[in-house]
Protein backbone atom coordinates (compact mmCIF):
# COMPACT_ATOMS: atom_id res chain seq x y z
CA UNK A 1 0.00 0.00 0.00
CA UNK A 2 2.77 2.49 0.93
CA UNK A 3 4.84 1.68 -2.15
CA UNK A 4 1.76 1.83 -4.42
CA UNK A 5 0.94 5.29 -3.06
CA UNK A 6 4.52 6.38 -3.77
CA UNK A 7 4.30 5.01 -7.32
CA UNK A 8 1.00 6.84 -7.94
CA UNK A 9 2.41 10.17 -6.75
CA UNK A 10 5.59 9.57 -8.73
CA UNK A 11 3.55 9.15 -11.91
CA UNK A 12 2.00 12.57 -11.34
CA UNK A 13 5.39 14.07 -10.55
CA UNK A 14 7.00 12.96 -13.81
CA UNK A 15 4.20 14.01 -16.16
CA UNK A 16 5.28 16.28 -19.01
CA UNK A 17 8.86 17.52 -19.03
CA UNK A 18 9.95 15.34 -16.11
CA UNK A 19 9.00 12.12 -17.91
CA UNK A 20 12.10 12.41 -20.12
CA UNK A 21 14.35 12.07 -17.08
CA UNK A 22 13.04 8.57 -16.32
CA UNK A 23 13.40 6.95 -19.73
CA UNK A 24 16.86 5.67 -18.82
CA UNK A 25 19.17 5.50 -15.84
CA UNK A 26 18.09 5.21 -12.23
CA UNK A 27 14.37 4.61 -11.62
CA UNK A 28 13.14 6.28 -8.39
CA UNK A 29 10.67 3.47 -7.67
CA UNK A 30 13.67 1.16 -7.17
CA UNK A 31 14.97 3.56 -4.55
CA UNK A 32 11.56 3.54 -2.84
CA UNK A 33 11.57 -0.27 -2.72
CA UNK A 34 15.10 -0.33 -1.26
CA UNK A 35 14.16 2.23 1.40
CA UNK A 36 11.41 -0.06 2.66
CA UNK A 37 13.69 -3.12 2.62
CA UNK A 38 16.41 -1.28 4.54
CA UNK A 39 13.94 0.01 7.12
CA UNK A 40 12.83 -3.55 7.77
CA UNK A 41 16.37 -4.93 7.84
CA UNK A 42 17.67 -2.18 10.15
CA UNK A 43 14.79 -1.97 12.63
CA UNK A 44 15.66 -2.29 16.30
CA UNK A 45 14.04 -1.92 19.73
CA UNK A 46 14.92 0.75 22.30
CA UNK A 47 15.05 0.31 26.08
CA UNK A 48 11.35 1.14 26.45
CA UNK A 49 10.34 -1.50 23.92
CA UNK A 50 9.57 0.85 21.02
CA UNK A 51 10.32 -0.51 17.55
CA UNK A 52 12.66 1.93 15.82
CA UNK A 53 13.60 2.50 12.19
CA UNK A 54 16.51 4.54 10.77
CA UNK A 55 15.63 8.19 10.30
CA UNK A 56 18.47 9.29 8.00
CA UNK A 57 19.00 7.90 4.50
CA UNK A 58 21.89 8.95 2.26
CA UNK A 59 21.44 7.82 -1.35
CA UNK A 60 24.60 7.95 -3.46
CA UNK A 61 23.94 8.00 -7.20
CA UNK A 62 25.91 8.61 -10.39
CA UNK A 63 26.73 12.16 -11.40
CA UNK A 64 24.64 11.75 -14.57
CA UNK A 65 21.58 10.54 -12.65
CA UNK A 66 22.04 13.33 -10.12
CA UNK A 67 22.07 15.88 -12.93
CA UNK A 68 18.89 14.38 -14.44
CA UNK A 69 17.10 14.67 -11.08
CA UNK A 70 18.31 18.21 -10.34
CA UNK A 71 15.19 19.99 -11.65
CA UNK A 72 12.85 18.19 -9.26
CA UNK A 73 15.20 16.86 -6.56
CA UNK A 74 13.26 18.60 -3.78
CA UNK A 75 9.96 17.00 -4.85
CA UNK A 76 11.55 13.57 -5.24
CA UNK A 77 13.14 13.77 -1.78
CA UNK A 78 9.77 14.77 -0.31
CA UNK A 79 8.14 11.72 -1.92
CA UNK A 80 10.85 9.38 -0.66
CA UNK A 81 10.58 10.83 2.86
CA UNK A 82 6.79 10.36 2.72
CA UNK A 83 7.37 6.72 1.77
CA UNK A 84 9.59 6.27 4.84
CA UNK A 85 7.01 7.88 7.14
CA UNK A 86 4.16 5.93 5.58
CA UNK A 87 5.88 2.58 6.06
CA UNK A 88 6.77 3.51 9.64
CA UNK A 89 3.13 4.39 10.38
CA UNK A 90 1.93 1.14 8.79
CA UNK A 91 4.38 -0.98 10.81
CA UNK A 92 4.16 1.04 14.07
CA UNK A 93 7.81 2.08 13.85
CA UNK A 94 9.18 5.19 15.57
CA UNK A 95 12.13 7.47 14.81
CA UNK A 96 14.72 9.01 17.13
CA UNK A 97 14.69 12.27 15.15
CA UNK A 98 13.47 13.98 12.00
CA UNK A 99 13.35 11.91 8.80
CA UNK A 100 16.05 13.00 6.37
CA UNK A 101 16.64 11.77 2.81
CA UNK A 102 19.66 13.03 0.87
CA UNK A 103 20.78 12.49 -2.72
CA UNK A 104 24.54 12.68 -3.24
CA UNK A 105 26.46 12.48 -6.52
CA UNK A 106 29.26 9.88 -6.51
CA UNK A 107 31.64 9.64 -9.51
CA UNK A 108 32.44 6.00 -8.67
CA UNK A 109 28.83 4.85 -9.21
CA UNK A 110 27.58 3.81 -12.68
CA UNK A 111 24.43 5.23 -14.27
CA UNK A 112 21.34 3.42 -13.04
CA UNK A 113 23.04 2.16 -9.87
CA UNK A 114 22.89 3.55 -6.32
CA UNK A 115 24.03 2.88 -2.77
CA UNK A 116 21.81 3.47 0.22
CA UNK A 117 23.20 4.22 3.68
CA UNK A 118 20.56 4.18 6.47
CA UNK A 119 21.44 5.41 9.95
CA UNK A 120 19.99 6.50 13.28
CA UNK A 121 20.73 10.19 13.79
CA UNK A 122 19.32 11.86 16.90
CA UNK A 123 21.09 15.09 15.93
CA UNK A 124 18.25 15.75 13.48
CA UNK A 125 15.62 17.35 15.74
CA UNK A 126 11.92 16.81 15.09
CA UNK A 127 10.31 19.67 13.20
CA UNK A 128 6.86 20.79 14.26
CA UNK A 129 4.45 20.23 11.38
CA UNK A 130 3.02 23.30 9.75
CA UNK A 131 0.50 23.66 6.96
CA UNK A 132 -3.11 24.18 6.03
CA UNK A 133 -6.02 22.70 4.10
CA UNK A 134 -7.26 24.86 1.24
CA UNK A 135 -10.74 24.82 -0.31
CA UNK A 136 -11.76 25.76 -3.85
CA UNK A 137 -13.53 28.84 -2.50
CA UNK A 138 -10.28 30.13 -0.98
CA UNK A 139 -11.05 29.14 2.61
CA UNK A 140 -8.03 27.97 4.62
CA UNK A 141 -7.93 25.74 7.68
CA UNK A 142 -4.67 26.26 9.55
CA UNK A 143 -3.27 23.02 10.98
CA UNK A 144 -1.91 22.68 14.50
CA UNK A 145 0.66 20.42 16.13
CA UNK A 146 -1.88 17.97 17.49
CA UNK A 147 -4.63 15.61 16.40
CA UNK A 148 -7.33 17.51 14.47
CA UNK A 149 -10.85 16.25 13.80
CA UNK A 150 -12.64 16.72 10.47
CA UNK A 151 -16.38 16.34 9.99
CA UNK A 152 -19.86 17.80 10.20
CA UNK A 153 -19.86 18.09 14.00
CA UNK A 154 -19.81 21.75 15.02
CA UNK A 155 -17.28 21.15 17.80
CA UNK A 156 -14.70 19.65 15.42
CA UNK A 157 -11.46 21.37 14.44
CA UNK A 158 -12.38 21.48 10.73
CA UNK A 159 -16.13 21.71 10.19
CA UNK A 160 -17.50 20.64 6.79
CA UNK A 161 -21.23 21.40 6.75
CA UNK A 162 -22.31 19.00 4.02
CA UNK A 163 -24.92 16.28 4.71
CA UNK A 164 -22.74 13.69 2.94
CA UNK A 165 -19.87 14.31 5.37
CA UNK A 166 -20.01 12.19 8.55
CA UNK A 167 -20.17 13.90 11.93
CA UNK A 168 -16.74 12.49 12.80
CA UNK A 169 -15.36 11.82 9.33
CA UNK A 170 -11.57 11.79 9.73
CA UNK A 171 -8.59 12.96 11.77
CA UNK A 172 -5.25 14.51 10.92
CA UNK A 173 -2.38 13.15 13.05
CA UNK A 174 1.01 14.92 13.24
CA UNK A 175 3.75 12.61 11.93
CA UNK A 176 7.28 13.99 12.06
CA UNK A 177 7.20 17.15 9.96
CA UNK A 178 3.96 16.29 8.15
CA UNK A 179 0.53 14.74 8.87
CA UNK A 180 -1.29 11.46 8.41
CA UNK A 181 -4.95 11.42 7.35
CA UNK A 182 -7.00 8.75 9.14
CA UNK A 183 -10.55 7.80 8.10
CA UNK A 184 -12.82 7.23 11.13
CA UNK A 185 -15.11 4.72 9.43
CA UNK A 186 -17.01 7.46 7.62
CA UNK A 187 -20.04 6.57 5.48
CA UNK A 188 -18.70 8.05 2.23
CA UNK A 189 -15.01 7.57 2.92
CA UNK A 190 -11.83 9.57 2.43
CA UNK A 191 -9.79 9.82 -0.74
CA UNK A 192 -6.28 11.12 -1.39
CA UNK A 193 -5.72 12.11 -5.02
CA UNK A 194 -8.77 10.10 -6.05
CA UNK A 195 -7.80 6.88 -4.23
CA UNK A 196 -9.89 5.74 -1.26
CA UNK A 197 -7.75 5.30 1.85
CA UNK A 198 -8.00 4.28 5.48
CA UNK A 199 -4.84 6.15 6.46
CA UNK A 200 -2.35 8.07 4.36
CA UNK A 201 0.80 10.15 4.99
CA UNK A 202 0.40 13.50 3.23
CA UNK A 203 2.75 15.51 1.02
CA UNK A 204 2.36 19.05 -0.23
CA UNK A 205 -0.27 19.33 -2.94
CA UNK A 206 -2.25 16.19 -2.06
CA UNK A 207 -5.98 16.50 -2.83
CA UNK A 208 -8.15 15.24 0.05
CA UNK A 209 -11.79 14.30 -0.52
CA UNK A 210 -14.36 13.86 2.27
CA UNK A 211 -17.60 12.67 0.67
CA UNK A 212 -18.25 15.43 -1.90
CA UNK A 213 -15.92 18.01 -0.29
CA UNK A 214 -12.39 18.43 -1.65
CA UNK A 215 -9.54 20.24 0.12
CA UNK A 216 -5.87 20.52 -0.84
CA UNK A 217 -3.08 19.89 1.68
CA UNK A 218 -0.43 22.63 1.64
CA UNK A 219 2.96 23.01 3.29
CA UNK A 220 4.89 26.32 3.42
Amino acid sequence: MVLKSFEDRLERLVEGMFSRAFKSGLQPVEVGRRLIREMEASRTVDVSGRALAPNRFVIRISEEDHQRFAEFEKSLIAELAATVRGYAAQENLSFIGRVSVELQADPTIRVGMFRLHPSYDERLPEVEPDGWLEGHDGVRYRLKNGVMSIGRMSTGDIVLSDPNVSRRHAELHPLGDTYQLVDLGSTNGCKVNGQRIERQVLVDGDELTFGPVTLRFRRP
